[in-house]
């Protein structure tokens, strides 16, 4: 299937042609082109700057309003990430049942996935404690 391409804007496509036909070629000939060509230097500049000059941004740290105690066992966050694991599993099921079509589907996928990431959990569960 063919798309038709938009037209372009005649203004544009004039000032393009008449600065072929003088070879003075600016990356500034056309009226947006100066913001276009400092909005790719920006672009370069966060793909491409060296880290050192990068600006780090206060609101891009995470935030700290929930922390894990460092002094948590492994045992007991693995114990606390199955059983909310187990909850939103049930969250989904329920969910799924409500739905129909391919929302229905869609819940239920999220539900398997969960599914699996909570047998995962109990795995590692089951290798740091054998006993339990």
């Amino acid at each position: 299937m063919i798309k038709d391409n938009p037209d372009l804007p005649e203004t544009d496509v004039e000032d393009v042609e008449t600065n072929m036909e003088n070879e003075s070629v600016s990356p500034y000939t056309c009226l947006n082109s100066k913001k276009l060509h400092d909005a790719a230097i920006r672009a370069l500049d966060h793909y491409l700057a060296p880290p050192s000059q990068k600006k780090v941004k206060a609101e891009l740290r995470p935030s700290t309003i929930f922390v894990v105690a460092p002094n948590v066992d492994s045992e007991t966050l693995l114990a606390h990430a199955c059983e909310t694991l187990a909850s939103a599993n049930v969250m989904a099921s329920e969910l799924a049942f409500d739905l129909t079509g391919p929302a229905c589907n869609l819940a239920l996928g999220i539900q398997q996935m969960i599914s699996l990431a909570e047998l995962s959990v109990n795995r590692v569960l089951d290798q740091v404690d054998p006993q339990g």
